[in-house]
């Protein structure tokens, strides 16, 4: 798969961990793809008990929540710091359990869940069909799994503008729809369903949109990243170069982003 790379999930970890008091002031993209995903694919269908990846601050969590034929959810994040802001997000609400451990090694046993459920977190794991196939295990015959991942559009100003200072990776790989559907049928899914949409979100700057990124704690994770840190002549040199719309103030960022429903 074209999106496959080296990922340091400790860096992934220390990232998320350290976000975990900023990342609401700054997930408004996050949450209105939560919400779409919620109230366009996942409203139906959901009964049981769920597994919501990569919960973060337990925002989807909540939504979830609010379909009565759920019995419990077990909420999971590589990051404990997360799972604190969404135990006290969710203090009053004793249908939630909460899990520290990395997507890409679950521990649970075998056709446990009824549905799996994920937004904007598979892509800080490989997708691809070993992945998938250990969401297949977990879910019960006829379960589904129901989630979202960035798409290789995203960031893409922010990558071409990288360009121009050097030749490392800056910005993360993403997964291309084509690959995603291979790897789920590969994996054994009999039914996948796929919706690729493109945001667009405004800034008054590249470093307004960087800040906000570090807020999120969606930093580079490769392990082929550049170790040191940028030099000011390196960071003009990005900014001149960020990609800008004349006849507008400020600049974009694009974020492509694919929803998917695969059932086994």
């Amino acid at each position: 798969m074209s999106a496959v790379f080296d990922l340091d999930k400790q860096k992934i970890k220390t990232s998320f961990g350290n976000a975990s008091l900023s990342y609401d002031s700054a997930a408004r993209l996050q949450q209105q793809v939560g919400l779409h995903l919620v109230n366009q694919y996942a409203g139906n269908g959901l009964s049981g008990l769920i597994l919501d990846v990569g919960c973060g601050t337990g925002f989807l969590t909540e939504r979830l929540l609010q379909f009565s034929a759920l019995e419990t959810i077990i909420a999971l994040d590589i990051a404990q710091p997360m799972l604190h802001q969404a135990r006290l997000r969710l203090v009053d609400h004793s249908r939630v359990a909460y899990v520290c451990a990395d997507a890409e090694s679950l521990p649970f046993v075998d056709q446990q869940f009824d549905s799996i459920v994920s937004n904007l977190a598979l892509q800080w794991c490989n997708l691809n069909s070993e992945t998938f196939f250990s969401f297949k295990k977990l879910v019960k015959p006829g379960g589904q799994l129901i989630f979202s991942t960035f798409g290789p559009q995203t960031l893409s100003e922010l990558k071409l503008a990288w360009k121009a200072v050097d030749d490392f990776r800056h910005v993360n790989e993403f997964a291309v729809q084509d690959d995603l559907f291979q790897a789920l049928t590969e994996a054994g899914s009999k039914k996948i369903q796929i919706e690729t949409v493109v945001y667009k979100s405004a800034y008054e700057s590249a470093l307004e949109l960087m800040a906000e990124l570090k807020c999120l704690g969606a930093h580079n994770v490769a392990q082929d990243r550049k170790r040191r840190l940028t030099t000011k002549s390196e960071l003009q040199k990005l900014l001149a170069a960020y990609p800008r719309i004349s006849e507008v103030p400020g600049v974009f960022a694009t974020f492509e982003v694919i929803y998917v429903v695969a059932s086994f």
